[in-house]
């Protein structure tokens, strides 16, 4: 059926529509119910719920959440219960542990205010209270497309048709997406976005930014032996089995119900094709003093991420006609400190308020530019000027240098001044893999299924489903690109960068093909950062479709 003779989308009207319902999409919803009762919002969601697609640590800083909800901590169904007791950090080599003294840390790693919980339960916990104001919730809706009106404006957007089969066929339960119209749309879509994406290249949001820079998150959570359990001790390490060039590090959470939430964070800008994230990860675990936590513990939950980490001068233009960008979307996470919630929501909260007035003046569908000239001063742009120089000197001069003068760098922030100025960041992480002739393959150990596992059981835990019978969301643009570089170059990466096992070079007698099995796709969009030809681009599949995360 040609674009012609599809049925009209239905459209509803509102006075904003927000993409996304993580910690920005629902702070920034409540913020304005807050400001405006009679405000009309709408928040779209492609999880099959609220949460549903939500990972992050998390230690979470309540600034922001002080500043929405004041009374968080009254509030019996409040997921955070733990607050951080006890603050650790490692350096690990592949025998041992060395403690850094807590005195050495710049105040802005200081933990103990901090609180240890499953932001997508947060989120879970936001949604009905934002639904309380008001405001309407649509899970399982993926937006699709923007929508923009004859000026070339932003006027909402579109969620996906359901119902289309794998060739593009309709199938008897096709329905036609809807129009979601705001006077102002904001997108949430965390690290990213696929619309985000758009507007950025459309706009030209990045004009005057540097390159955006990313790292996978990987985590699961376990519950361990009680007598092993130390609640609110978190600790951080980086390190082996990362070599000096690559940037990454670890995480270690003790919070509710004897439960452990470990992850691994790898920056995407490491140059050995042969690195597979999932499988540092799953050695990480072995470390001597990791091990011990976990021997007689039940793993629950796994999942993996991409996770912003360009900061302050990678932060794109925000605003443009008839919408912002907000939270991860935007790239907020204060990458030494391994937190972005508190600055999403920030975010989130700080655009409600200049939506809030826009609309009070009777405007529509113009530049929120007052957004845009406020961050920097604002909270969230203070908290990232701080820290600014972490990630390029890391990038530049490894991690035993470059951590130690990005150390040196947030004591002098803290002071006021610093003698790096604003660093730059070199290229994009797709452009730094070197071809694989130039190092040698990893072999990593078999998983024993106890400690160590593998991707497809990994999968499982993700609760991750697709229907099948649909269009492949993964758009490789040039099949043969990827065979003559992507393959033959660099020997298949995305087999190893991908942490679900969606990729595989199958080899045949007429040569390997490319497969791609996105059923199993955890939406971490990894590969949409470290194709080292950007020839894989990841748009929305079906609204409902990914992971379920539960606890994450």
């Amino acid at each position: 059926m040609s674009a012609e003779e599809l049925p009209p989308r239905e459209s509803m009207e509102f006075d904003v529509v927000i993409v996304g319902a993580g910690p920005s999409g629902l702070a920034a919803a409540i913020r304005l119910k807050q400001l405006n009762a009679d405000l009309s919002i709408v928040v779209v969601e492609k999880g099959s719920e609220v949460g549903a697609h939500i990972l992050s640590g998390a230690v979470i800083d309540p600034v922001s959440l002080d500043k929405l909800i004041p009374d968080w901590r009254e509030d019996a169904d409040c997921p955070l219960k733990t607050q951080v007791k006890d603050d650790r950090f490692y350096w690990t080599t592949a025998t041992g542990a060395i403690r850094l003294p807590n005195f050495a840390m710049p105040p802005l790693m200081n933990n103990h205010h901090c609180y240890i919980g499953s932001l997508g339960d947060v989120c879970r916990w936001l949604a009905p209270k934002a639904e309380a104001l008001g405001v309407e919730i649509y899970p399982g809706f993926a937006a699709a497309e923007v929508l923009y009106d004859d000026d070339g404006a932003v006027r909402g957007i579109a969620t996906g048709d359901m119902g289309i089969a794998r060739d593009g066929s309709h199938k008897d339960s096709y329905t036609r997406g809807m129009e979601l119209l705001g006077k102002y749309t904001l997108f949430a879509e965390g690290a990213r976005g696929s619309l985000s994406k758009e507007l950025i290249a459309k706009f030209s949001l990045d004009a005057k930014s540097e390159p955006s820079k990313f790292g996978i998150g990987l985590k699961e959570v376990w519950e361990i032996d009680p007598a092993k359990h130390q609640k609110g001790l978190i600790q951080h390490s980086f390190g082996w089995p990362l070599n000096n060039k690559t940037g990454g590090g670890s995480f270690l959470y003790h919070y509710d119900d004897n439960k452990v939430a470990v992850g691994f964070v790898v920056h995407l800008n490491y140059d050995d094709p042969y690195l597979s994230p999932f499988d540092e990860f799953q050695r990480f675990k072995t470390h001597p003093s990791i091990r011990t936590v976990f021997e007689g513990g039940k793993r629950i939950s796994y999942g993996a991420r991409a996770i912003t980490e360009g900061g302050y001068q990678s932060v794109p233009r925000l605003s443009f006609p008839g919408g912002a960008l907000i939270g991860c979307a935007a790239g907020f996470v204060n990458v030494p400190r391994i937190k972005g919630v508190h600055n999403a929501m920030g975010s989130g909260m700080l655009a409600a308020e200049h939506v809030a007035a826009a609309l009070g003046a009777g405007r529509a569908n113009d530049e929120l530019v007052e957004y845009e000239n406020a961050w920097r001063d604002s909270a969230v742009g203070r908290d990232l000027h701080r820290v600014r120089n972490v990630k390029p000197l890391w990038s530049k001069f490894g991690t035993i240098i470059g951590v130690a003068l990005g150390g040196f760098d947030m004591w002098c922030n803290t002071l006021g001044f610093s003698l790096f100025g604003t660093q730059s960041h070199a290229k994009s992480d797709r452009k730094t893999l070197d071809p694989a002739k130039a190092h040698a393959p990893i072999a990593y150990p078999k998983p024993d299924g106890k400690l160590t596992f593998d991707k497809l059981s990994s999968v499982f835990l993700s609760n991750t489903n697709h229907e099948e019978d649909q269009p492949v969301h993964l758009k490789v643009a040039d099949m043969n690109l990827q065979k003559t570089s992507e393959h033959d170059v660099y020997a298949g990466p995305s087999n190893r960068y991908c942490p679900a096992g969606v990729y595989e070079w199958v080899e045949e007698t007429s040569g390997p093909r490319f497969q791609i099995n996105a059923q199993n796709c955890v939406h971490c969009k990894t590969c949409d950062v470290k194709d080292p030809n950007g020839n894989i681009t990841w748009v929305p599949p079906e609204g409902g479709g990914g992971p379920n995360y539960q606890g994450m």
